[in-house]
């Protein structure tokens, strides 16, 4: 994938780029290794509910030092993506996290303006909220694109305002601030956040280190301990790779 500047990225059109980089890859397999030991939590706690902000900028859930770590490069408007956290949410938490034996870190990969305005909105709220609203997010993605095809013009005039006045508009245009409403994000913290750019030039920095380390060319792309997964994007195969590398 061509690593794109975050500017012209977000003056295309929704359209040109809602399906762009979603669900890529080819088969991979490996030998089946000893079972790994589970790790208790800190007493009242789960490791489910454990969830860390990383140096990175993503954020992790579970135990930070579980000998399973697994990074999800995820877009909040990539099909792909909403299946997997549908598929996936409740048994990994269950099965794997709350182990102790398996982490999981999300690092949004920002594919269009929606989803860079919707990753931004996510990352700003505290961090305990971070995998419940992007969950919800992902179980809503017909809504929010509703939202952003409505309203054409509105989104082409909000396009030609400076950055900082850009986004917060576009979120009125596209239904974006009514969307976060109606999940408990305020209108006066919606427009904090898209007002400072730094939170989507954040997304922007962590999508092109994406690309330039992992050579991340579609989304959900899994990294396992250091090493891209080829060819796993659902959760079947990912569940039974965990299981192979002693998570069972």
């Amino acid at each position: 994938m061509t690593r794109l500047p975050l500017r012209p990225i977000l003056l295309a059109s929704i359209g040109a780029l809602a399906l762009a980089g979603c669900g890529k890859g080819t088969t991979d397999q490996s030998k089946e290794q000893a079972v790994v030991a589970k790790v208790a939590a800190p007493a009242g706690q789960q490791w489910s509910t454990t969830v860390t902000k990383t140096a990175e900028g993503g954020y992790l859930m579970g135990n930070p030092d579980a000998p399973i770590k697994i990074i999800e490069y995820a877009s909040l408007t990539c099909s792909h993506c909403a299946d997997f956290s549908k598929e996936s949410h409740e048994e990994i938490k269950r099965d794997f996290i709350d182990s102790g034996r398996v982490s999981l870190e999300v690092r949004n990969f920002i594919r269009d303006p929606l989803d860079a305005m919707a990753a931004a909105v996510v990352h700003c709220g505290p961090v305990d909220r971070y995998f419940p609203l992007q969950e919800n997010v992902f179980a809503s993605q017909a809504e929010l694109f509703a939202g952003a095809q409505a309203n054409p013009k509105g989104g082409e005039a909000a396009m030609a305002l400076p950055p900082a006045q850009r986004f917060p508009a576009l979120a009125k245009a596209w239904k974006l601030e009514e969307f976060f409403q109606s999940r408990g994000v305020t209108a006066d913290q919606i427009n904090a956040c898209l007002s400072n750019v730094d939170n989507i030039s954040k997304l922007e920095q962590m999508t092109n280190k994406g690309i330039e380390q992992f050579k991340i060319q579609g989304t959900p792309t899994f990294v396992i301990n250091g090493q891209v997964a080829e060819g796993i994007t659902t959760w079947g195969p990912l569940r039974d790779r965990l299981r192979t590398m002693g998570a069972r």
